[in-house]
């Protein structure tokens, strides 16, 4: 990492008058005091000094608006923090009918409990299951900012849709009831549930005894929750909707025992589902966790996760393109976390997890900054890794069937693909589990075409390219998935490529995206 320092530099000239009062200045020569005769005074008025401009507080909306849902917003009064005073509006319990938050100066959301976007419809679109499909579809508008707190989450139930739709002016914002009151400081995480998106496209590790994996009779549950919340089945190309220009803060809340959600988490998307520009900050848990399904998305961030910054799992099909992943000090697991089998036998879908132009930044000394293990397909590359701490590993893969020959009748890819991927770490391998050496892993690596584990950094900002990154040759990755763009060049941001993290984004301790956006312990005001 390259750290900017501003100095401020003064003259010794300037010093010296500074320390020095009037009758200290001294003739050369004299060896005496040289008296000053000033002119006489001028008599002048006084003036009133010119206070500095009053900072904008927000003040209440009249009301809470009327939406389509039978079950209407209820009016909590008021809530006030630093940035002024709110009108609450407090989510219905479920969305029974599609309906549209709007944005509203002075308004905010609060969710209690769980909200729950339909009903669900069940694995399969056609009502075989004797099941009716609602098809509600809640849409909440540019701006928009919801609050929860406690075991609250939203849950996107199969056959039914979000369009979280923000700008990068005006992103929509998740997080805690602690945000709204100024009470959150750069470690502060885990203060709700976070963001579940439910659909029907296949997933593996069944929860009904006998089910075969990706098949519509295949279904998980979501970790935790108090009522089922199921999502899988056999509909490749389901839609939950999209999101997109979308920050989630401090959730991670533990819903029982050791389960606790994420900032987002999807079961079983399908491919109709859109995301982009997903911002995950101080998640107690993992940033974003993928079940199974389809995630495809450009430019995802993820902040002071305090598990994994990105966990991928049972069966999911993903691509991203232009990740930052920045881990807070002292707090976090492994930027990469990918499993496929979890322990069981080989299960398809087998997971295939594909990332171009990520840079990942490690500031806790850990076991790795990546493992890849469980049977799964993963590709990184164009991408950057760098380990802060000089403690952390770059690289670990586990288990022999992660790095086997291709084998299309079980969905197998081959072994981790990297590419024009650098490394600078101290330890660029370590040893992993089921025999896996640090060695095998090495050779992956260097089979790769531009890859470099004897990499110098020269980032600024933590997370911009300098002259080291720019100068790697990029990977066609293309070839990869027509999904993805061809880059200029690697790691996230770059020159042509430098302006995605402005606006929609919000700044820590940790790292400052744009100096005209807020901090994360607040909320925005503009």
């Amino acid at each position: 990492m390259t750290t900017l320092y501003r100095s401020l530099i003064l003259g010794s000239s300037a010093l010296a008058l500074a320390s020095c009062g009037a009758d200290e200045i001294v003739s050369p020569g004299t060896g005496g005091n040289i008296t000053i005769n000033n002119p006489p005074a001028t008599t002048t008025p006084p003036t009133t000094p010119t206070p500095p401009p009053a900072t904008t507080l927000v003040t209440p909306a009249a009301g809470c608006p009327t939406i389509s849902n039978p079950d209407q917003l209820t009016d909590a009064g008021t809530i006030t923090g630093p940035t002024g005073e709110y009108r609450i509006c407090t989510l219905p319990a479920r969305f029974d009918a599609s309906s549209t938050l709007p944005q509203v100066d002075g308004l905010l959301y609060f969710m209690s409990d769980r909200v729950d976007v339909g009903t669900d419809g069940g694995p399969a679109p056609d009502n075989s299951d004797g099941l009716d499909d609602t098809d509600v579809t809640l849409t909440i508008d540019p701006g928009v900012i919801i609050y929860a707190q406690g075991a609250a989450f939203l849950m996107v139930n199969r056959g039914n849709e979000i369009e979280a739709v923000g700008t990068q002016a005006d992103p929509i914002i998740f997080t805690s009831i602690d945000n709204v009151q100024g009470l959150n400081n750069v470690n502060s995480s885990g203060q709700w549930g976070g963001v579940v998106l439910g659909g029907r496209a296949p997933v593996t590790d069944c929860i009904a005894p006998g089910a075969t994996p990706g098949s519509v009779n295949c279904e998980r549950q979501v970790e935790g929750a108090a009522q089922p919340a199921i999502f899988g089945g056999a509909t490749p190309d389901d839609s939950s909707g999209t999101m997109s220009y979308v920050q989630i803060r401090y959730s991670g809340f533990v819903l029982s025992g050791d389960n606790e959600l994420q900032a987002l988490t999807t079961g079983g998307t399908g491919s109709g589902t859109t995301f982009n520009n997903i911002m995950s900050y101080n998640s107690s848990d993992d940033g974003v966790e993928f079940f199974g399904g389809f995630v495809d998305m450009q430019n995802l961030i993820v902040v002071g996760a305090e598990d994994d910054s990105i966990d991928t799992d049972t069966g999911v099909k993903t691509n991203l393109q232009y990740v930052i992943a920045v881990q807070r000090s002292g707090a976090g697991d492994t930027i990469i976390e990918a499993d496929s089998n979890n322990g069981l036998e080989d299960q398809t879908p087998r997971q295939n997890t594909q990332i171009s132009n990520a840079t990942f930044i490690q500031n806790r000394s850990d076991d790795q900054v990546v493992r890849i293990r469980g049977g799964t397909d993963y590709a990184i590359v164009n991408s950057v890794i760098f380990d802060n701490t000089g403690g952390t590993a770059c690289l670990r893969v586990d288990l022999t069937e992660t790095i086997r020959a291709a084998d299309p009748g079980l969905d197998d890819v081959g072994p981790p693909t990297f590419e024009s991927l650098v490394l600078d770490c101290a330890t660029d391998f370590r040893d992993g589990s089921g025999g896996i050496t640090a060695a095998q892993t090495q050779g992956i690596f260097d089979a790769g075409s531009n890859n470099n584990a004897s990499f110098v950094n020269t980032l600024t900002m933590t997370f911009v390219n300098g002259a080291n990154e720019n100068a790697v040759a990029v990977f066609d990755p293309t070839a990869l998935s027509t999904f993805f763009e061809v880059p200029s060049n690697i790691g996230a941001v770059f020159p042509g490529n430098d302006t995605w993290i402005n606006g929609w984004t919000c700044n820590s301790a940790t790292v400052t995206f744009d100096a005209a956006v807020s901090d994360c312990t607040s909320l925005p005001t503009g």
